[in-house]
């Protein structure tokens, strides 16, 4: 029998509008029951049986509430996990996990002190073209991997206003936002690598955050590269994998967050399934054609932390992992600062 996640968001923005709050929603396993919101009400009229609070403090204070997403600015994650976390709840926060290591390491220490689940929204683990392209690489079916190239690109030639993301700050800039989805799915498919090698900087006009990355990370025999921009007009490959016996070519986006954005149903018929113009190519020594590509599946993310909760089960997305994107990450700044690769020590 199914014991719903009484649960509150700590914000309503984009990420709580679009993302955690409809998934929530459709989720028998959770109660959406409180949104932070400090003069709207917006969340209140979208889901009637929410209950709007004005501040994080009533959300700590509450007993009724034992989920709590953190969905604030990346420079807040500490403080409103760390409230949480000695508060009883369990938690949740958004990507990126925190701002650097040191914070991770807090709070991972803080959870395990207070026996609270902690896990980080790493919901595109779950894209269709990422599950995909694992799935080509699960099956070897480019044999032996000798180079992995993986794009993320938007063209947004204008600096957004009135939004924190595009102000200077601590944890702000597309490497902490796009590049905390990337560099965890590296992670998911291959580890950590041996070297990072990262040039990072800003190319629109007038911008004050970073806008684009080009990562370069050495493993054993195979090298890995991820790109972002946000001064690119014309589409890129998602992902190619070239390896001994092929390669794997893959267009397209996962259609999860725009389905999202169109106040889609999550879960519904046809959800997370992508047109086949978009299918990848592979071409090997035995094969040359489309591969279907896989069903996408956000509400996963949330089954599991469910299953975490009320039946001890491993978390898809552990915050030790989130650590290592951390890692990466201050890896990162550090090569791009230094014009140098920096040797990467996996943490223990």
């Amino acid at each position: 029998m199914i014991q719903p996640v009484n649960t509150a968001l700590l914000s309503y923005g984009m990420s709580g509008d679009v993302f955690h709050a409809p998934l929530l929603q459709v989720l028998p396993q959770f109660n959406l029951t409180h949104v932070v919101q400090r003069s709207s009400d917006k969340a209140k009229k979208d889901f009637p049986n929410v209950q709007v609070l004005r501040s994080v403090t009533d959300v700590m204070s509450n007993p009724e509430i034992e989920l709590v997403v953190v969905n604030t600015p990346n420079e807040t994650h500490l403080e409103f996990a760390s409230l949480a976390l000695q508060a009883g709840k369990h938690v949740v926060v958004e990507k990126p996990f925190t701002v650097n290591v040191a914070e991770a390491d807090q709070l991972i220490a803080l959870a395990k002190k207070n026996n609270r689940v902690l896990t980080v929204f790493q919901n595109r683990r779950w894209d269709s073209d990422f599950l995909t392209v694992k799935k080509i690489i699960e099956e070897k079916r480019v044999g032996k991997i000798v180079e992995f190239v993986a794009h993320y690109d938007r063209f947004r030639n204008y600096i957004e206003a009135n939004t924190w993301k595009e102000e200077a700050g601590r944890g702000t800039g597309i490497v902490y936002n796009l590049g905390s989805h990337m560099l965890d799915q590296i992670v998911e498919l291959f580890g950590m690598p041996a070297y990072v090698d990262a040039r990072i900087g800003i190319q629109r006009p007038g911008g004050q955050v970073d806008d684009f990355y080009d990562i370069r990370m050495e493993y054993k025999e195979m090298n890995v590269i991820v790109k972002s921009s946000y001064l690119v007009k014309e589409e890129m490959p998602r992902y190619i994998v070239h390896g001994v016996d092929g390669s794997f070519v893959k267009f397209g986006l996962d259609p999860q967050e725009q389905d999202l954005k169109d106040k889609k149903m999550p879960g519904g018929e046809g959800w997370g399934i992508e047109k086949k113009e978009y299918w990848g190519k592979l071409n090997t020594t035995t094969f040359e054609g489309k591969v279907e590509t896989q069903r996408g599946d956000y509400l996963a993310f949330y089954k599991n932390v469910y299953s975490a909760i009320r039946e001890g089960n491993a978390l898809a997305v552990t915050p030790e992992q989130a650590r290592d994107v951390i890692h990466l990450i201050e890896a990162c700044y550090e090569s791009n600062k230094t014009k140098r690769a920096i040797q990467i020590n996996t943490i223990a």
